[in-house]
Formats: C-alpha cells, sequence, structure tokens
C-alpha cells in the first residue's frame, strides 16, 4: 500500500483563505498580511513543524493574536512620567474617545452650517484660549520644535535671532537649538556666557539686522552656582521699545504654575511677563498628543499662521482632536502620575511585593521629556532581581522596570491602578520563565 505524503494533506491556500475567520483577518489585517501568514503555517507543516490536521486551527490562531500595528503596548514601571521611549504622555480615555470619532470624515476644515470651508482647528485652539487666558491667539502645529521653527522663520528670517549662549541646547535625538534655528535662514546672535548673561549684552546686541529675541527654557539640565540670566519681564521693556516680537518656548507645554513645580516655566506666567508668543509641546507636562503649541499675541500668532511653512508643519485632524479632548478635560494621566500620593503607591507595592516575594524600597520618579530636571518624585518601587528585567520587557504586557544598582525596580506611579492584575501577572509570569532559564 503506497503511503500518502503528508505535505499532500496540508490544506490549498485558497481553502484557507476562505475560511470565515480568515475572511475577517483579511478585512482588519489586510490582504498581503493574511497571505503572508498563510504562507508561514503551510511552510511549517511542510517541514514537518506542524501536523496538517492542525494547520487550520494554527493559522486562525495565529490571525487572531495578530495586531494592526507592530508597536507594542508597555506597562511604564520605570517612575519616569513623561519618558520618551515610550512615546511621553499616555492619553487619557477621553483623548482616545477623540481619536475614533476623528477617524472617519470630520468637518475639520468645514462649517455644516453653511456648507462652506472654514478654519482649521477651530476648537483645539479655543479650548487653548479658554485654559489660558493671558494669551489673545493660539495656534496648533505638529511638534514642539516645529512651533519654535515656524517663529524663527515667520520672525526673523533673513534677520538675527537675538539668544543667551546659555540657551543654546541639545534636545532629544542629538538635534541642538543652534542647527533648529539656523535651517530656518535666520542667523543667531550669540550673547553673554554659558553661565551669566545681562540684559546690556542683549541691548548692545540689538540692531536693524534684528528679526526677534529669544528666551530658551534649558529643560534637561540646570546651571548652578555663579550665573545671572535676564528675567521675561525685563526682556519686554527692551523689546517694547525697540518694537520687537520677544518669543519664549517653554517646552514643557504646562499652561499654568504647578505648585509641584515651582521652577518650570508656564505658558501663562510667560505671557504675563511679557512674552508676545511662547511655543511648547502638547506631549509633554501638557499630557496631550505629539503636537506644537503656539500662544500669544494676536498679531504675532496671526503672522505665524499666514507663513507657507504653517502649511508643511499644521496638525492633523487626529491631533487636534485629542489635543481639544485632553486641554478640555484638564486632569491627565500625566497630572495624575505628578500628583500620586506616596502612601497609596506603598500599599500597591506591597500588595505587589507580598504576591511575587519581592521587597519595597523607596524610590524617586521623575518628570521626564526634559522638565523639571533633579525634581524628584518621592515614592516606592518593588525590587526584584536584576535579571527579571529581559523576560518582564519580552513578555505579554510588555513592563519596563528600571534597572538601577543591580536591582529590578517596578514603580507603579505610571501605572494605572486598573492595570495591578495585569502587572502582577507578567511579573509572575517572568519570574517563572527566570526560574525555569535556571
Amino acid at each position: 500500500m503506497t503511503q500518502v505524503d503528508p505535505r499532500r494533506l496540508i490544506p490549498r491556500t485558497d481553502q484557507l483563505l476562505a475560511l470565515p475567520a480568515v475572511q475577517q483577518a483579511r478585512t482588519r489585517l489586510g490582504e498581503h498580511a493574511v497571505k503572508a501568514v498563510v504562507r508561514d503555517i503551510q511552510d511549517q507543516a511542510r517541514r514537518g513543524d506542524l501536523p496538517p490536521d492542525q494547520v487550520q486551527d494554527a493559522l486562525v490562531a495565529s490571525l487572531t493574536a495578530r495586531t494592526t500595528t507592530t508597536l507594542r503596548p508597555v506597562l511604564n514601571a520605570t517612575g519616569v512620567v513623561v519618558h520618551t521611549n515610550l512615546g511621553r504622555a499616555p492619553l487619557a480615555p477621553g483623548a482616545v474617545e477623540a481619536l475614533i470619532s476623528a477617524s472617519g470624515y470630520v468637518d475639520v476644515e468645514l462649517d455644516l452650517a453653511t456648507g462652506t470651508r472654514s478654519k482649521r482647528g477651530v476648537a483645539a485652539r479655543q479650548a487653548l484660549l479658554d485654559a489660558c487666558p493671558a494669551a489673545e491667539e493660539a495656534l496648533v502645529v505638529n511638534n514642539g520644535a516645529a512651533a519654535l521653527v515656524l517663529a524663527t522663520t515667520a520672525l526673523a528670517a533673513g534677520n538675527e535671532v537675538v539668544v543667551s549662549r546659555g540657551e543654546l541646547i541639545e534636545i532629544g535625538a542629538g538635534f541642538r537649538l543652534p542647527d533648529l534655528i539656523a535651517s530656518t535662514g535666520a542667523r543667531l546672535r550669540e550673547v553673554g556666557t554659558t553661565n551669566r548673561t545681562h540684559l546690556k549684552d542683549y541691548e548692545e546686541a540689538i540692531g536693524p539686522q534684528t528679526g526677534c529675541v529669544l528666551k530658551v527654557h534649558q529643560s534637561n539640565f540646570r546651571v548652578e552656582g555663579f550665573t545671572s540670566a535676564v528675567t521675561l519681564s525685563d526682556l519686554r521693556a527692551l523689546t517694547a521699545a525697540k518694537e520687537l516680537p520677544l518669543v519664549a518656548d517653554l517646552g514643557s507645554g504646562l499652561l499654568a504654575p504647578d505648585p509641584l513645580l515651582p521652577d518650570e516655566p508656564d505658558a501663562a506666567t510667560a505671557l504675563s511677563d511679557g512674552a508676545d508668543v511662547v511655543t511648547a509641546s502638547g506631549d509633554k507636562l501638557l499630557g496631550g498628543p505629539q503636537a506644537g503649541i503656539v500662544l500669544g499675541r494676536a498679531d504675532v500668532v496671526a503672522r505665524m499662521a499666514r507663513h507657507p511653512l504653517a502649511r508643511a508643519v499644521r496638525a492633523d485632524k487626529l491631533t487636534l482632536a485629542a489635543l481639544e479632548a485632553t486641554v478640555c478635560a484638564g486632569a491627565s494621566p500625566v497630572t495624575r502620575a505628578l500628583h500620586a500620593d506616596s502612601e497609596r503607591l506603598r500599599a500597591r507595592a506591597e500588595r505587589l511585593a507580598s504576591a511575587v516575594g519581592g521587597s519595597v524600597v523607596a524610590h524617586d520618579g521623575r518628570v521626564g521629556g526634559g522638565g523639571a530636571p533633579g525634581v524628584p518624585l518621592p515614592g516606592w518601587a518593588v525590587c526584584l532581581p536584576e535579571p527579571a528585567a529581559e523576560p518582564l520587557r519580552a513578555g505579554d504586557p510588555a513592563v519596563l522596570p528600571r534597572v538601577h544598582d543591580g536591582a529590578c525596580l517596578l514603580d507603579l506611579r505610571c501605572i494605572p491602578e486598573s492595570d495591578d492584575d495585569r502587572l502582577l501577572a507578567a511579573v509572575r509570569a517572568a519570574l517563572a520563565r527566570l526560574q525555569d532559564d535556571r
């Protein structure tokens, strides 16, 4: 009796593609992705790694588990609230809902009452103005760096931007402020020294070629000791007399003062102190999507909005929707994490430690994203063996701990309490895998 080659029993591609579960997956994942999974499952069966009668079940299981993006959700157990490597600010539920609502056709540039074209992002701009009454006008672009580039381009292209040497910073991923501004066609006019800049330095630098004066928050670092800097109030008197715009790049996106971060600049104070326009990020302390926020005098902001570059850096409908929802909601996940109760964090850490055999240690979180450098956020962390970090990162859900001084630390500050059970399951799975590897 002739034995049938097992490979002839492998279901054909057309048979597999006709399965109802596969048809649904084709709608969700796309034709190309589904066919690639089909070929992979069939190849496993041809190699003998999978019995032919299990091909259909394996295919359906693989497609069901497959997500529509390669980006993986991560439980942030580092204690760093605005974590750039994890996408900075996590969005509030209302902002997520707004994203979904705006994913189809929306009236982003349409007046439904008249059927005519309207201004873009009106609601998001109004939300910002309501949250920061010191501003006369607002503009939203696609990120913080774009907001600064647009300001220097619209106000000083071909002319000079006067800025203190102590504020010529390097931001994330190696981007340097001098290079960023120079790319706009403006020329930097550096004044003062790294640690000390005086009002007379600005006075002596301002001339017929000056386009604007720029004040930059130093963000990721602090200068201490023999230092001197000029305040926005003092600069305002000078720039007003010279009829020059005064631009303040705040970076962090704080709209109003926060007592927890007394040295962190905010838009309301900067405008009250005399800035004509402030630029900031939407995905840092504001807790919204990646966006560049411009607030300030109506004529200066309008000048920026009219510049041709404004079209190239404009925000899309999803950003505008999420930003509006974030500003209107007020309290974002970032705000809650920053102001998390230390004793509540300790109680949660103790429950987790008790369940997995870890210990609880004092642990200071950080703002992150360049905000409030050096400001500790007192809290607690679960201490596990350092080798647990790798299986935690590779698990499902992925958990990112902090590895420090030979220990794996889990700070629950940035993890919603509703995810505590998921975190517990992930830690148990990681420790079990660690034990098996031994």
